[in-house]
């Protein structure tokens, strides 16, 4: 086995209507001709859609296959798991997303075949000014209502509506009616599952000239209606330290660090996936010697140990790990 090492991977590219070209633009990601990307899948394991290694001895290696070889050394205190357990996204809104909702690990473990619920967050990295936000039901709302609403094609009235800035966070636990609004650049930290069910899409058409599908009764099935209105995450400050904590739950913790001299991370036997947000960063010990900036994701194996991260001046850069 090659000694471990910060991997970076290839990007899978995902096309979608809602999608444009920040992908290239902003986060110098390589495009067809086409204008409508709308996902760069950073870190994935799941079946056919495997990231690659793209630096190193391990380069064009299916993360999926480093996971069942040598998961002890990647996930640390988390080995074994049948897969790695988060899918990292960035997401470029040209238009609104859908509607949407995703279930829970309980429901989702009754589909054929079975598959993971989807807790996820949004980390804002652009929004236009009258961008919006739609997360978690208004007040009062009940399946009866939000039902009749959907049914009347409608729905959008009854979800709760912001807009959002640069660096906000928005935390969508599974159950959460949710869409991410046109002009809006975000990055994505999920669980590894692919579910969605589409429960309005602004009545538009499809590719084909037809409404897309709607996942009504399933959707509502998943909907949590105990939950409410859903607004951005309090950074919570961490003592003593350059962090703050966006979000804690059970699937994954989301730190936020600003630095501008060196800091040290890791070394508690789990993996971290660093994405930069501002400045540039690099990891002492990397044999890649391009910085990490806006736009790209590192994996540190668990088994790296401490990693001691330098920055270029003033940078902040997200940390992404399982509690």
């Amino acid at each position: 086995m090659p000694a471990l090492y910060p991997l970076r991977f290839h990007p899978l590219l995902k096309r979608y209507l809602w999608g444009g070209r920040r992908l290239a633009s902003v986060l110098g990601k390589e495009l067809g001709p086409e204008n409508d990307y709308g996902e760069s899948w950073e870190i994935c394991d799941r079946g056919d859609d495997q990231s690659r290694v793209a630096n190193g001895p391990w380069r064009d290696v299916p993360l999926g296959n480093l996971v069942r070889r040598h998961g002890a050394e990647i996930l640390g205190r988390h080995y074994p798991r049948p897969g790695f357990p988060l899918l990292i996204k960035f997401l470029d809104a040209r238009q609104n997303l859908s509607m949407q909702v995703h279930p829970n690990d309980e429901l989702a473990a009754r589909i054929v075949p079975p598959d993971n619920g989807k807790t996820e967050a949004w980390y804002v990295l652009h929004a236009e000014p009258e961008s919006a936000i739609y997360a978690g039901l208004r007040p009062g709302v009940d399946r009866g209502q939000f039902e009749r609403s959907l049914c009347a094609g409608g729905g959008a009235e009854l979800v709760n509506r912001f807009h959002p800035r640069a660096g906000d966070c928005i935390f969508l636990p599974a159950g959460a009616v949710h869409a991410l609004g046109q002009g809006i650049l975000a990055a994505e930290v999920q669980q590894s599952s692919d579910v969605t069910y589409r429960l309005f899409d602004w009545n538009r058409l499809g590719p084909d000239g037809k409404p897309r599908q709607l996942h009504l009764e399933r959707g509502l099935e998943a909907v949590d209606f105990s939950r409410g209105p859903i607004v951005p995450q309090v950074p919570l400050p961490i003592e003593k330290s350059p962090v703050v904590r966006l979000v804690h739950c059970e699937k994954f913790i989301l730190d936020r660090w600003q630095i501008a001299a060196p800091a040290t991370i890791g070394g508690d036997e789990r993996f971290h996936i660093l994405q930069p947000v501002a400045g540039e960063i690099r990891i002492e010990g990397d044999a890649e010697t391009k910085p990490l900036q806006l736009g790209d994701t590192c994996l540190l194996p668990a088994g790296w140990g401490r990693a001691k991260i330098i920055p270029a001046g003033e940078s902040a850069f997200l940390d992404i790990y399982l509690p």
